[in-house]
């Protein structure tokens, strides 16, 4: 099976500060993949990366064969990207927001059907963007990146903001598009990684520090937990 993501020798500066240093990472269809660091680790550069929001000072990434830089839109119809503090326009009603971006997107009024259903958010449709809760936003904003039913997701901290049911909902949501889809979840939370992620990327500095399924990370830490195996690596220089 092709990989749908590939990501190689990424690096990206911001003045003296490198956020990703040298990064290469895989991804094939049916993957779920945790970006596990701490804050500053380089996760969420690396989403903007992927996305087409920020262009790298070095290395090349292809979703499903294609160089996101080399023909934007053709890489980007593929992606459906949640950014950390997604930007909304809280003039707008949920319903006008998510048949604008289902315009630009190309997709009919049954997609947007579709994604209330699956973010559970048919009860503030109506409303005013600004007039929501945190955690409203925020499935608002998972809602959009699934207009396009894309094959590959983009989630930074999906889950930032939601009470521990909405948080379980969305997991199971993600779990089960994880079988036809690419999934990378950006998050600093290890009991999310632990719950839904068919592999685990922790990060720091910029750099991959380990990746494997939980019980190799475990394994190769001489940890046990993944708690202490995050501690230990993520202080390493």
């Amino acid at each position: 099976m092709p990989d749908s993501l590939e990501i190689s020798n990424l690096t990206k500066k911001f003045g003296t500060i490198t956020a990703v240093d040298n990064l290469s990472l895989n991804a094939k269809p049916g993957e779920i993949i945790a970006l596990l660091g701490p804050n500053g680790a380089g996760k969420s550069t690396l989403m903007n990366m992927i996305a087409g929001y920020l262009a790298p000072d070095s290395g090349e990434i292809r979703v499903l064969g294609c160089n996101i830089f080399d023909d934007p839109l053709a890489g980007r119809k593929n992606i459906g990207f949640l950014p950390e503090g997604a930007p909304l326009y809280p003039d707008m009603t949920v319903s006008r927001f998510l048949h604008y971006m289902g315009e630009l997107r190309g997709v009919n009024a049954d997609a947007v059907a579709d994604v209330v259903k699956a973010a559970q958010i048919s009860e503030v449709y109506n409303c005013k963007i600004e007039t929501l809760s945190k955690g409203y936003l925020r499935r608002v904003g998972f809602a959009q990146s699934l207009l396009s039913d894309p094959p590959l997701l983009l989630l930074d901290e999906p889950t930032d903001g939601l009470d521990p049911n909405q948080k379980d909902h969305i997991r199971r949501l993600i779990i089960s598009m994880g079988k036809a889809k690419t999934i990378l979840i950006s998050t600093h939370l290890l009991e999310e990684a632990e719950t839904i992620a068919s592999r685990i990327v922790i990060i720091a500095r910029g750099r991959i520090r380990a990746e494997g399924t939980l019980n190799r990370i475990l394994n190769n830490s001489n940890c046990a937990t993944l708690h202490d195996a995050f501690q230990k690596l993520t202080r390493q220089p």
